[in-house]
């Protein structure tokens, strides 16, 4: 009898195991999730800094090392291999986005690198005077590469944020106007777990003519992409906040990257996607990206990759959102707790969950969870402008727990015994 692939084993589960068993066996893929501290089982609830890894991208990351290591378009076999493995990922992700068409598909550090280069290639195609308009919600790499902008003379205007870290969108229709050139806004907060109105910002964009660009970073990980039907200009994400390695990726839409003067050198290919791809790429790890998103597809069904892929991203924020809106309606019951952003009524509400405590900084109450084996993050995560606008900087921030597919009810219930514990001790 023919042995059955990882891959097969994965679809066959994903067939057959109800939602919860099926993310509970998940867990099976993830070695680090075995990890123990001081005897105690680390809890990862992390993930919107960074998701675990499942031992099927760190198999294709070791093979490719193993058996195809080598630069690009070469005469012999590992570069040829190379440059093959190279464009199935590509291609993978552009089914990933909801687009059909590889070439808009570029690949980079991260997505920090990849939105200042971009920032400074639509830089050049701007007067003084034009405007672009960034929100006070975002982190602050979907911010600062256009507030450099201002060098040139253009004029910077900002979305406000509302005490409920939601974006004020009476104030989005007034900032966006015909000198807008550009509206830079991110599909969902990290550190609060807003979901936008990128709708409503294509629409008002749209109507002056004025390009799309849209920080998927925090919105990747839970919930499926349709480029085509958000009919954004740009969109980027990073593969290591999906399960996969530190690989930032761009989306552009069909031809518009060959209108702009990015940085690269005069032996890099001038065509689209190359054209934002700067020197040698981790060929491994963007090996990885493509088993990331085979991963993800692996808990879909459908006879596409894409069916299985959004079927796979339903499935996963279904799941996500019920642990999240648990833990969120339990922390607001412990004395001295305040959570942060909007509740769980909306499903279409990323799985992160940020609060306080009353006369603890959030280094504190972190410092205390991982003595509990509890990995959660404190501070401003790089969403700074928020936490100054929200009064939660001066602080520390706040803490910040994030679901992911992983994740159990036995591990909210572990911190939310550790947060009434810390609550009682003050």
């Amino acid at each position: 009898m023919p042995s059955v692939s990882s891959k097969e084993k994965l679809k066959i589960r994903s067939l057959e195991l109800p939602l919860t068993e099926r993310f509970l066996k998940a867990r099976e893929d993830f070695p680090s999730l075995r990890r123990v501290d001081n005897g105690v089982q680390l809890a990862y609830l992390d993930g919107p800094a960074g998701t675990q890894v499942p031992q099927q991208v760190i198999d294709a990351m070791s093979r490719y090392y193993a058996t195809s290591n080598a630069n690009t378009h070469g005469c012999f076999i590992t570069s040829k291999e190379t440059d093959a493995l190279l464009e199935e990922a590509r291609c993978t992700a552009a089914v990933f986005l909801g687009t059909p068409d590889s070439s808009t598909i570029s690949f980079g550090a991260n997505m920090t690198t990849l939105t200042f280069s971009l920032s400074r290639a639509i830089g050049r195609t701007l007067q003084d005077g034009d405007e672009v308009v960034i929100s006070q919600l975002d982190h602050e790499a979907n911010r600062g590469p256009w507030l450099t902008l201002r060098e040139r003379g253009v004029v910077i205007k900002e979305i406000p944020v509302r005490p409920n870290a939601t974006l004020d969108e009476e104030e989005m229709r007034s900032v966006i106007t015909e000198r807008t050139k550009l509206v830079a806004i991110g599909m969902s907060s990290n550190a609060f777990g807003t979901v936008n109105n990128v709708e409503l910002a294509r629409e008002l964009s749209a109507n002056v003519g004025a390009w799309l660009f849209l920080d998927a970073v925090h919105y990747a990980p839970h919930f499926s992409i349709d480029v085509q039907k958000l009919d954004t200009d740009f969109l980027v994400c990073s593969a290591y906040k999906f399960y996969g390695p530190h690989v930032g990726m761009l989306y552009s839409r069909k031809g518009l990257l060959e209108h702009l003067e990015t940085d690269r050198l005069r032996t890099q290919d001038p065509t689209a996607p190359f054209r934002m791809e700067t020197g040698t790429l981790n060929h491994a790890a963007i090996v990885g990206v493509r088993a990331a998103i085979d991963y993800l597809a692996s808990f879909g069904e459908g006879s596409t990759e894409r069916e299985r892929l959004v079927t796979a991203m339903n499935r996963i924020a279904s799941y996500e959102h019920s642990l999240a809106a648990s833990l969120y309606a339990e922390l607001g019951r412990i004395a001295g707790v305040t959570v942060c952003g909007v509740a769980f009524d909306d499903p279409h509400r990323a799985p992160t969950v940020s609060f306080t405590l009353d006369g603890k900084t959030p280094e504190e109450i972190c410092t205390r969870m991982a003595e509990h084996g509890i990995c959660v993050w404190d501070g401003h995560f790089y969403a700074i402008r928020p936490m100054e606008v929200l009064g939660l900087l001066e602080q520390g921030g706040v803490t910040r727990v994030g679901i992911s597919l992983y994740n159990t009810s036995e591990e909210i219930e572990r911190l939310l015994e550790t947060v009434r514990l810390i609550a009682s001790e003050n």
